[in-house]
């Protein structure tokens, strides 16, 4: 189901962000039952996780639908970054759903099948094309963490919590999620974090490298627009330029694909982005970028 409209964008709190200068056409789709809901205005494509009555836990049909609400997000040629968001203003996403564990990770081949079925949604996060932003607002804990890392930016609320519980639960984290914890705060505040289980504040966080920006809730969803506005109006290629560069940084020297990064930095070269650029500076005008 899909709806096209021309009014502005709600935040996850309900608020109104300001129309940018560009025309704003908006579509919507809902998933999951409506627990997966993803939007674009703008050329900033949103997915909020909307299950607020379990502090947007994750069920599996959940994490099935992120896979597809980012994938479709992903191959729209509008949409320039996207919004990871939750709704109701107490959690981002608190974890996964923990009531579905009895019937559906209660042994190790069924923790193995819900693994293999939300890998997809993992995978599509990994492998997006486009800048992701995780807007956090209160809980991020569990699986709701590891959403939160897979994203390229983090901006949290001063009142947010983050943690991993699976000390508590007596399950192991996994593999992918232990690997971008360790990227991001190393492996002492890892291990601290994982022997534990213990949660912290959005100050600690940002002191130790897990989220990128602190704001007020208020602020929140504005500067986490102001900021997708930001990323959405410079050129297309020379952004996509620089995540699948960082992305190869990031890898193994052995692994690395130099002729990808060699691809893409030869059509920022012969692309009309890079001549509308230069003529921008010089005319001392914004830049009006198409992607080609």
């Amino acid at each position: 189901m899909k709806q096209i409209s021309d009014t502005r964008s709600p935040s996850p709190r309900g608020e109104i962000p300001p129309t940018s200068s560009r025309s704003a056409i908006q579509s919507s789709a809902s998933l999951a039952a409506g627990k997966i809901l993803h939007s674009t205005l703008d050329g900033v494509g949103t997915v909020t996780f909307n299950n607020p009555a379990k502090h947007n836990a994750m069920s599996l049909d959940m994490w099935v639908a992120l896979g597809e609400a980012v994938n479709a997000l992903s191959a729209d040629p509008e949409v320039r970054v996207i919004i990871l968001a939750g709704a109701g203003g107490k959690a981002f996403v608190s974890g996964a759903d923990i009531s579905q564990f009895e019937e559906l990770r209660h042994n190790a081949e069924a923790a193995a099948q819900y693994a293999l079925q939300s890998a997809a949604a993992r995978k599509a996060l990994d492998d997006c094309p486009k800048p992701t932003i995780a807007c956090i607002d209160g809980f991020c804990l569990g699986g709701g963490l590891l959403v939160a890392m897979l994203a390229d930016i983090r901006v949290a609320a001063e009142a947010s919590r983050f943690g991993i519980p699976a000390a508590k639960l007596g399950v192991a984290y996994g593999y992918h999620g232990l690997e971008r914890l360790v990227a991001l705060v190393g492996p002492a505040r890892a291990g601290l974090l994982m022997f534990t289980g213990m949660q912290i504040d959005a100050a600690e966080a940002f002191n130790i490298g897990l989220v990128d920006h602190v704001v007020s809730a208020s602020t929140l969803w504005e500067h986490t627009m102001r900021l997708a506005r930001t990323i959405a109006d410079n050129a297309p290629l020379a952004v996509a330029a620089a995540k699948v560069t960082i992305a190869q940084i990031l890898k193994d020297s052995a692994c690395r694909d130099m002729e990808a990064v060699q691809r893409i930095e030869m059509q920022c070269a012969n692309s009309d982005d890079f001549r509308e650029g230069r003529r921008a500076f010089m005319e001392k005008r914004r830049p009006v970028f198409h992607g080609c």
